[in-house]
């Protein structure tokens, strides 16, 4: 009987997993790179040049009492920071900003899946309603903020209809009275905004297979019970995809408050925002490095949201979208 000899192999050292026999060890795809770097490249320029740049320059401004021309060579280090923090009109528009977030997903929330409900079943008109929806986010904040600047004046549009309709009585200063202007800027943005919640409800609708709703009429589940066991988890990923828009879009809100109000009228009436206090107190102040210091905390603020949300929120959506080494080596 003739002996096999098995050749030796290699020693294996602690902690190291034998190599497979026959499998080479994976060199680096650089034509796959060099794809990479020709297609996403000139993108990377553009938002290093656009976004992380003058975030730099910003943060390097704020240490910086500075007109804004020239080169700024009178450092004042964190002097500009703390009188941002220190300033009780800066607090309060963070105040502002943050009954803006809250209250925005509040009211334009339930409103637009109400409407993306209704206006996804079958009905006369149903194009038209979503045009009409639609069109005042199309609209130029300039326009919209005009517009309502003029109907809401003492001697507007809106207190004359309520003195002809016999509700005198509720006649307001609706831009100067600090107890109902933050009022006012809710109905505002609401109506300017809730057209673009409503069409990305009616797109995540559209995803949803009509399938389980027949199955659920099938088995004698109700219209309401539809919507809440079916339609709002399925429609989940698109309602927090918005909040994240509508979150950022508040926090940064600047045009429409500054148009009606303009930039001193809107701390007196209780709607300034970090942005209107950062052009009151930068642009038309000229001091330019407090301004850039108000920017960069603007960022912070927004920054830390956007992670904090990604992390609590966003991240069940976005785990099954990014696949691993492990999951792409099966595939």
């Amino acid at each position: 009987m003739t002996e096999v000899r098995v050749p030796d192999r290699p020693p294996v050292s602690r902690g190291e997993e034998p190599r497979p026999a026959g499998r080479r060890p994976r060199r680096p795809d650089w034509r796959r790179r060099g794809e990479i770097a020709i297609l996403a490249g000139p993108a990377v320029v553009v938002f290093c040049a656009f976004v992380i740049l003058p975030v730099v320059m910003a943060a390097f401004y704020g240490f910086f009492r500075w007109k804004g021309f020239g080169f700024p060579d009178d450092f004042v280090g964190f002097e500009n920071y703390a009188m941002i923090l220190g300033d009780e009109a800066f607090r309060d528009a963070v105040l502002h900003n943050g009954i803006i977030v809250v209250a925005s997903l509040v009211l334009q929330g339930p409103l637009a899946i109400a409407f993306a409900l209704l206006l996804n079943q079958r009905m006369r008109g149903r194009s038209l309603v979503r045009v009409l929806i639609f069109v005042p986010y199309v609209i130029s904040e300039v326009v919209v903020g005009t517009g309502w600047t003029l109907m809401l004046q003492d001697a507007g549009a809106v207190n004359s209809l309520l003195e002809k309709i016999g509700l005198g009585a509720l006649q307001q200063s609706w831009l100067s009275d600090p107890q109902v202007a933050m009022g006012t800027l809710l109905v505002i943005i609401t109506w300017k905004y809730i057209g673009f919640a409503v069409i990305l409800m009616l797109a995540g609708l559209q995803s949803i297979p009509n399938e389980l709703f027949e199955a659920a009429s099938i088995d004698g589940a109700t219209f309401w019970q539809t919507q809440r066991y079916i339609t709002l988890p399925l429609l989940g990923p698109t309602i927090r995809i918005w909040a994240f828009l509508s979150m950022i879009g508040s926090l940064q809100l600047f045009d429409l408050v500054n148009i009606i109000w303009g930039q001193y009228v809107a701390a007196t009436a209780g709607t300034s925002t970090m942005a209107t206090y950062m052009y009151q107190h930068g642009h038309l102040a000229s001091n330019y490095g407090f301004g850039n210091a108000v920017a960069v905390l603007l960022f912070l603020i927004s920054l830390v949201v956007a992670l904090v949300y990604q992390r609590a929120v966003l991240r069940r959506d976005t785990a099954g979208a990014v696949t691993g080494p492990a999951e792409r080596g099966r595939s």
